[in-house]
């Protein structure tokens, strides 16, 4: 296909135009001289008919009148106006993703992203692709999450890297909840590394980067790389006018502000996101929210008000089937409930997501079964480790120390895949102290020793260089 004076539109080969042609003439029961005449020759009509000419513009628009159709759609195929129709609809799958369920608006977006293949229309199919895969991120099929990102990142191979930044952000986050942390970071600091070297400052794009990066550093261990991440994000934030992106830029913030002791700041950032999000009517991301004001209190110690935003959060996530978010929650607000001394119904939530099969974790000399739970290692790695932790502290408390060591070393595998060094380090320390309470003083020293290794430089045995900073 080559390029027109019909607005930079792709036309088709003059073989299949002019089969169009033919077709269209056809059926209107026009002959080649009514249809030539008087610009051009009936013999003219019969060359392009044949395949044997591509028409020029001013030939395309004569034709394209006698017809009945307009020039783009003689030279493309595609009806007058389809892609910013298609545009228009995926606007409307998008707002039901913010509202609905994802497996409805996945519908949506595959019927949307077919008919983008059918008219050649390529970047309409990767908007398609890209909201179909946080459909599917929302809904827990990773995989095919993933698979839907790395083909809107082939889409737009040609496209500046701005415009791949979004599937590159997907991918990492499908990553990330698959317990691939290293390679989340990896895939956002290579990003992040090609936009400054190019000098493609696109500040919309840098935002989104470093906003994402936050989660899977913190969850690393990370600490001081999260907040850098955080820093230059505030710094962007100015020349941004996207509020979604201002939103979620927020709610990375305050994991960092957290981290520091900063409550109050971090609940401030929240709020700043939350209203943002209500804005927009974007309910999954407002759930998040709720979810970490509810983390925010429980660090703060006001566990009553944590339990609220959690089962806020909860709910709102099960309304909307975001089912891979609800579990994870559930893990957090059964956390809340055993501090509050809730202890079976912490445990009630817990049991379920761990629910099923079973897989072998950990070396060749303590190899051991670890449950694949509905909430399993593909699907929310560091989110079972902390549910095996809290079953493993239930069960200490009511003085079952088997069941506890089950659970932490369930556990410790899992969070050691991920890179979780932080968390790592405290499994071990309880592992440790309660094999030292039962009398096995050499295995708790291994435990703290494996603990203190992952704690000494959290983040830095596994992440190299941090990406360079844009000029701001």
């Amino acid at each position: 296909m080559t390029d027109s004076g019909t607005g930079g539109v792709r036309l088709d080969e003059p073989a299949v135009i002019g089969r169009r042609v033919l077709r269209l003439r056809t059926e209107l029961g026009l002959t080649q001289r009514q249809l030539a005449e008087p610009a051009y020759t009936p013999a003219y009509v019969s060359t392009l008919e044949s395949g044997k000419v591509r028409p020029s513009e001013a030939a395309l628009r004569h034709l394209a009148e006698r017809l009945g159709v307009t020039a783009e759609e003689l030279a493309t195929g595609r009806p007058a106006r389809l892609a910013a129709e298609l545009r228009l609809r995926l606007t409307d799958a998008r707002r039901a993703l913010a509202t609905g369920a994802p497996e409805d608006a996945a519908t949506l977006f595959r019927e949307l992203c077919a008919e983008a293949v059918e008219h050649a229309l390529p970047g309409e199919q990767a908007t398609a692709l890209l909201g179909l895969g946080e459909c599917l991120l929302e809904s827990g099929d990773l995989d095919d999450a993933h698979e839907c990102f790395t083909s809107v990142e082939r889409l737009l191979a040609d496209e500046p890297l701005p415009r791949r930044v979004p599937a590159i952000r997907g991918r990492a986050n499908a990553h990330r909840l698959t317990g691939e942390l290293r390679y989340a970071c990896h895939l956002l600091e290579t990003a992040l590394d090609q936009l400054n070297a190019s000098g493609l400052h696109d500040p919309d794009a840098l935002l989104l980067l470093y906003s994402a990066s936050i989660a899977p550093y913190m969850d690393m261990g990370a600490h001081e790389r999260a907040a850098h991440a955080a820093e230059l994000a505030l710094a962007l934030a100015p020349r941004v006018d996207d509020p979604a992106l201002l939103a979620g830029m927020h709610r990375g913030v305050a994991r960092t502000l957290i981290a520091q002791g900063r409550i109050a700041e971090a609940d401030a950032s929240l709020a700043k996101a939350q209203e943002l999000y209500r804005q927009l009517h974007v309910r999954t991301e407002l759930a998040h929210c709720h979810w970490m004001r509810g983390y925010v209190h429980a660090q703060d110690g006001d566990l009553e008000r944590a339990e609220n935003e959690l089962r806020t959060a909860h709910d709102m996530l099960t309304a909307k089937r975001a089912a891979l978010f609800a579990e994870q929650v559930e893990v957090e607000l059964a956390d809340v409930l055993r501090r509050r001394g809730k202890v079976r119904e912490a445990a009630a939530l817990l049991r379920p997501l761990l629910a099923t099969g079973k897989e072998t974790a950990g070396t060749a000399e303590t190899a051991e079964a670890t449950e694949i739970p509905a909430l399993r290692a593909g699907r929310g790695a560091v989110h079972v480790g902390a549910a095996h932790r809290l079953l493993g502290l239930i069960a200490e408390e009511c003085g079952d120390t088997q069941a506890a060591e089950e659970h932490y070393r369930a556990a410790l595998p899992l969070l050691e895949r991920a890179g979780a060094a932080g968390d790592v380090a405290g499994l071990c320390c309880l592992l440790g102290d309660l094999l030292r309470r039962t009398g096995r003083t050499e295995a708790a020293m291994d435990a703290y020793r494996t603990g203190l290794a992952h704690r000494a430089t959290p983040g830095t045995t596994t992440l190299g260089p941090a990406p360079a900073p844009p000029p701001m």
